[in-house]
């Protein structure tokens, strides 16, 4: 596991860190006031430091359609400014990687999620061959800040959420099969910022935790790799298509079971959001059991307290689970939290 390197905003007024054992430990989780720190980002205003995530950079001449031959996404003609998410799957089409890159013309940046910058370098570096590319963790001199706004920095490496995130219902027709219609909306950016300029770059503006961040990622059920994600993991049961996967680029290692769970077949799980009774007096955590009729039929993977939604969770649950069905949560014996299922991925 790698390294997480301890955020220098920690030190700021108010900012209370993660759990223990949180994988969003090494950041603030927030600074007093969770709810208004969530409207804040819903008036896009405001930061979230991520300052623990990896940071990677790939240089050279052939690193656009390397990454091309090696992802789930088409970047090899990526014009510098333009971001996109992508995926790094196993030869079984499980999802290994989830990258958020930026081309800026001369430097691919890439950020991944805490602790595996080290697995990603190790597997890029065993692809290289003798292609014209350099990759470097550059993690310990560049810090990741999330910001509820649509537009790139002028000056800094941004990578833009996805614009299927960022509206409710789907337009294309891959999106209209796998997400037709979004429980909510998550807008923003990520700006790779120089970690010795990341106090200059927050300086005056009032910043938001990991846990408001989280309560909007969850409520518009938008996957997170290491949360919605397990080792049997495909791209088509938690969202990822299309915005994550180009369904007519060239060959890449898992694409032969991405192609035909598209083409011929359904994924076998789907991703739901759960609204959870907010009376029960015990809280349901990721990993607790989703059930139905006492069997069970899925397990949580995130849960959240949103401002107006109250406390909401994803899960990924069997796809022949009937979409009307009242789900419980937890241990029966510990007494299962009553869920109401709202359907984010269709297929």
């Amino acid at each position: 596991m790698s390294l997480i390197v301890a955020s220098s905003l920690l030190e700021l007024p108010g900012a209370c860190p993660a759990p223990p054992g949180s994988p969003d430990s090494g950041v603030p989780w927030h600074y007093g006031d969770p709810h208004g720190e969530q409207r804040r980002l819903l008036r896009g205003e405001g930061w979230v430091d991520l300052s623990h995530r990896g940071v990677v950079t790939v240089t050279g001449p052939d690193r656009l359609s390397w990454l091309h031959s090696l992802t789930t996404q088409h970047v090899e003609s990526l014009a510098p400014g333009q971001s996109a998410l992508d995926l790094i799957l196993s030869p079984h089409g499980h999802v290994e990687h989830e990258l958020h890159l930026v081309d800026d013309g001369a430097t691919t940046w890439i950020s991944v999620e805490p602790g595996t910058v080290e697995t990603l370098v190790a597997y890029l570096e065993r692809m290289r061959f003798m292609l014209r590319v350099d990759i470097a963790d550059v993690t310990a001199d560049y810090a990741v800040v999330a910001e509820p706004i649509v537009e790139a920095h002028p000056t800094l490496p941004t990578y833009l959420i996805p614009r299927e995130f960022g509206e409710r219902s789907a337009d294309d027709p891959a999106s209209q099969r796998y997400v037709p219609v979004r429980p909510d909306v998550l807008v923003g950016r990520e700006v790779f910022v120089p970690r010795e300029g990341l106090g200059a770059y927050v300086a005056g503006r009032p910043g938001s935790g990991t846990w408001a961040w989280e309560a909007l990622r969850v409520a518009a059920g938008v996957p997170r790799v290491g949360f919605e994600t397990d080792h049997r993991t495909i791209p088509h049961e938690v969202g990822w298509v299309p915005s994550a996967v180009h369904l007519s680029k060239g060959c890449y290692r898992g694409q032969e079971t991405v192609a035909r769970v598209h083409n011929l077949g359904r994924p076998p799980r789907r991703l739901v959001q759960l609204h959870l009774d907010g009376s029960a007096a015990r809280t349901p955590t990721a990993g607790d059991p989703v059930l139905l009729e006492g069997r069970e039929v899925g397990v949580v993977t995130s849960v959240a307290l949103h401002c107006e939604l109250g406390p909401v969770a994803l899960a990924v649950i069997k796809r022949s689970v009937p979409v009307e069905a009242d789900l419980l949560v937890g241990p029966l014996e510990a007494g299962g939290v009553a869920a109401a299922q709202e359907v984010v991925v269709t297929a």
